[in-house]
């Protein structure tokens, strides 16, 4: 079944929801959004010395020795 039939038969079944089903349904939708979230979190700390790029691409930036991203070629 595709994304946007799915999203269809979604959006049918919040409409017959009483108000109090309907905001269990909303905390529910917010859980998985914040676990998939989450999920893509944690997968981008896996990939090895991705932190300490981070890091140091913090502290060039702090003291301004970087280049600015209109400057960079778009060739490459």
């Amino acid at each position: 079944m595709s994304t946007r039939e799915l999203r269809r038969q979604a959006g049918r079944r919040i409409r017959t929801l009483s108000p109090q089903r309907l905001q269990v349904a909303v905390d529910f939708l917010a859980y998985l959004e914040e676990r998939e979230s989450n999920e893509a979190t944690e997968e981008l700390l896996r990939v090895p010395g991705l932190v300490a790029a981070l890091n140091e691409a913090g502290k060039q930036v702090s003291k301004r020795n970087s280049v600015n991203w209109r400057k960079v070629r778009r060739d490459v």
